[in-house]
């Protein structure tokens, strides 16, 4: 009877142990899952893991070759242009000191370039491009998130200072 009572709290301990290093587990996968308790800041408002050739290799009217240390926000100007110009620029100076680790690339709009801008224009649109949308590169040029036209302004400056904290210069 006493070794009975004992092999029952042996099983139950092994249970308890088992629940205490699972539950975790499943609880991580819930929240994945059902996106239930992550934290926002945590989350790209643009959408990762575009499959776009580098900007290197864009139908573009000027030469796209970037810095090692630059990031490119090029974005497409073609309905709403003063509005979306301004709100980059905007943008650009809200970065303060990390400011020069960012260029803007405007392409389309008939305006004249805005401080810290480079204007350039399709020569040929291709297939993949939607009005309107933004898209962030990292410094070799490979396309890192892509922003559409809905995605506000304060949103794309908050992906871009955690992609500046997490890869500093």
């Amino acid at each position: 009877m006493h070794s009975r009572r004992h092999n029952q709290r042996q099983r139950i301990k092994l249970v308890m142990i088992f629940a205490v290093f699972s539950l975790p587990m499943v609880a991580a996968w819930g929240m994945v899952q059902w996106e239930v308790g992550i934290p926002d800041r945590h989350m790209a408002h643009g959408e990762v893991g575009v499959q776009l050739p580098s900007l290197n290799e864009w139908p573009l009217t000027v030469n796209t070759e970037s810095s090692e240390d630059t990031w490119t926000l090029a974005f497409d100007c073609t309905q709403l242009c003063e509005q979306r110009m301004d709100e980059f620029w905007r943008l650009h100076r809200a970065l303060g000191r990390e400011a020069p680790r960012l260029t803007r690339l405007r392409i389309g709009g008939d305006s004249q370039a805005l401080p810290g801008e480079v204007t350039s224009q399709w020569r040929q649109e291709p297939d993949w491009q939607e009005d309107n949308n933004a898209w962030l590169f990292d410094p070799f040029g490979r396309p890192a998130l892509l922003f559409d036209a809905s995605v506000p302004a304060a949103d794309i400056l908050n992906d871009i200072r955690h992609l500046f904290k997490v890869n500093p210069i």
